[in-house]
């Protein structure tokens, strides 16, 4: 007899539009967690699990989801774009969270996170961005095209770029870089004062850590702080880094006291 359990079947939000977000969570204390993936990735992925086990362990409420076109909801990747992201991102937490949340966006997740924050801001206790790709569709496809691919990408309204994490090129859709203009966040100041912290691997890749340092101060909060990790690459899933996301959302969940100036 086998007695190994399957893992739980995702819960499902249905959309307007009758497209479905995938999603699971975890009732517990307040505030609550929400993890927001990555570019192509999905709520199955060694952060989001880890971070799930963490939260089952501490009594913690914990949201994971998938985006429009990612994992097991419903609608083509071809077709989703930050406004869609954003709009499930908005959506589960209205429907799947209650009471304030502290908010972990990974690469694409942190763009995402702070688009929704900026919808949901009495809701937001804190945020953790890891190797944060805010703008990424401008500040990096755009800019990375070249001539030819541009051409083929107005002309046709996709066109494939390197996937460094598998042989097949990743689609990329007009309209994902026509609407990621209209979500762009780093060109001033973001009107957010929660808790906010910045983790980035110097050995990433795909997104230039500096990235994370004009985040920093485009923020308004003043409650800001960026840690590199040396041998950090853009997953930071290693045990390391890992070990520094936990660290970090224990530290929004449990701030210290404000010290208290003593009277001259």
């Amino acid at each position: 007899m086998n007695d190994t359990q399957s893992p739980p079947s995702p819960q499902f939000l249905a959309c307007e539009d009758g497209e479905s977000i995938a999603y699971h969570a975890l009732p517990g204390r307040t505030p609550g967690i929400v993890f927001f993936g990555g570019f192509l990735s999905d709520m199955t992925g060694t952060k989001a699990m880890s971070l799930e086990t963490l939260c089952q362990q501490t009594g913690q409420a914990f949201v994971r989801f998938d985006y429009f076109g990612h994992g097991a909801s419903s609608g083509a990747f071809t077709e989703g774009t930050i406004s869609r992201w954003k709009a499930d991102a908005v959506k589960i937490l209205d429907e799947a969270t209650q009471g304030p949340q502290i908010l972990v966006g990974s690469s694409l997740g942190a763009w995402i996170m702070i688009l929704a924050a900026l919808e949901r801001r009495e809701r937001v206790a804190g945020m953790v961005s890891i190797a944060g790709a805010p703008d990424f569709t401008e500040d990096l496809i755009w800019e990375g095209l070249s001539e030819e691919d541009r051409k083929t990408l107005e002309e046709t309204g996709s066109v494939g770029i390197p996937n460094p994490y598998g042989d097949e090129p990743t689609p990329v859709s007009r309209a994902l870089i026509e609407d990621g203009r209209e979500n762009l966040v780093l060109r001033g100041t973001i009107p957010l004062t929660c808790p906010v912290r910045l983790l980035h691997g110097l050995l990433d890749r795909e997104v230039p850590p500096e990235t994370s340092l004009k985040l920093a101060t485009s923020l308004d909060s003043e409650n800001v702080a960026v840690t590199f990790i040396k041998n950090g690459d853009h997953r930071l899933s290693n045990l390391e880094s890992l070990s520094r996301v936990f660290l970090t959302v224990a530290e929004l969940l449990n701030p210290p006291p404000q010290e208290v100036a003593a009277n001259d």
